[in-house]
């Protein structure tokens, strides 16, 4: 499986196309918060690079418009193309397009649902979301001492990361230390900031009782935060875990 740490695709793209001088990325959205650290990442590396010039296109979380900023990229002739999945169920199609031009592609941030079997010339950039869920929920778990209710915030379920992270709070839940948590709510909130603190409102407003919000990402549980805090909750009863480590958070 060609997947790699995540510190920018940039490199590797260089690597793979020693003489590249325009890159196409696409960029799942630009109204996020870890993905403009992610694309200020990319854009900072390229102006380190003699000649490099990047063509940075957002595709607004919309699956066609993201196919077609690659198919256009392909049309210009760019030498290497750089995506970050809106939905990571349909990049098999984009790998067969850039892979029929020729063209090197780097997957970012978001594992492609066909990374075990991606093309010549086609890797995938990202950090282990395993880890990152794991690693939160274990957190969790022992501030609360093992034991407490809890509600899940995902991420967008069409996201491997979501699915990934959501699993590894249930798989750390079912392990001796951490098999006193309950999970009492899970429910989506597509990364997004006012729809998690949309959604700890409903919670509330439902008479819902928990000692910890585990959410996929920091936008979402700022969110909840938000909320909690407007409702009056005591903050220091509660538990909100987060993944990203962003400024904001």
């Amino acid at each position: 499986m060609k997947k790699f740490i995540l510190g920018t695709a940039m490199a590797l793209v260089m690597s793979t196309a020693a003489h590249a001088e325009t890159v196409g990325v696409s960029m799942a959205k630009f109204d996020d918060n870890f993905l403009t650290v992610l694309r200020n990442g990319m854009t900072d590396y390229a102006k380190t690079l003699s000649g490099v010039t990047l063509q940075v296109e957002d595709a607004q979380n919309d699956v066609s418009k993201q196919q077609s900023q690659i198919q256009n990229f392909i049309a210009s002739k760019v030498d290497a193309i750089i995506v970050n999945p809106v939905d990571t169920d349909a990049t098999t199609a984009m790998s067969k397009l850039a892979a029929d031009a020729g063209i090197p592609l780097v997957y970012v941030n978001r594992q492609p649902v066909n990374v075990d079997t991606l093309p010549e010339k086609q890797a995938f950039v990202a950090s282990n979301e395993q880890e990152s869920g794991t690693l939160e929920t274990k957190e969790i778990c022992r501030i609360l001492g093992g034991k407490g209710k809890a509600v899940v915030i995902m991420g967008e379920l069409s996201n491997q990361a979501a699915r990934m992270r959501t699993q590894d709070i249930h798989d750390v839940i079912k392990t001796d230390e951490c098999k006193g948590l309950e999970i009492v709510e899970e429910q989506t909130a597509n990364w997004d900031r006012t729809q998690g603190a949309d959604l700890m409102t409903n919670w509330l407003s439902s008479g819902i009782e928990f000692d910890a919000v585990i959410s996929n990402n920091d936008e979402m549980a700022i969110g909840a935060i938000q909320a909690l805090k407007a409702a009056g909750k005591d903050m220091t009863k509660v538990v909100v875990g987060g993944v990203d480590a962003t400024q904001d958070a």
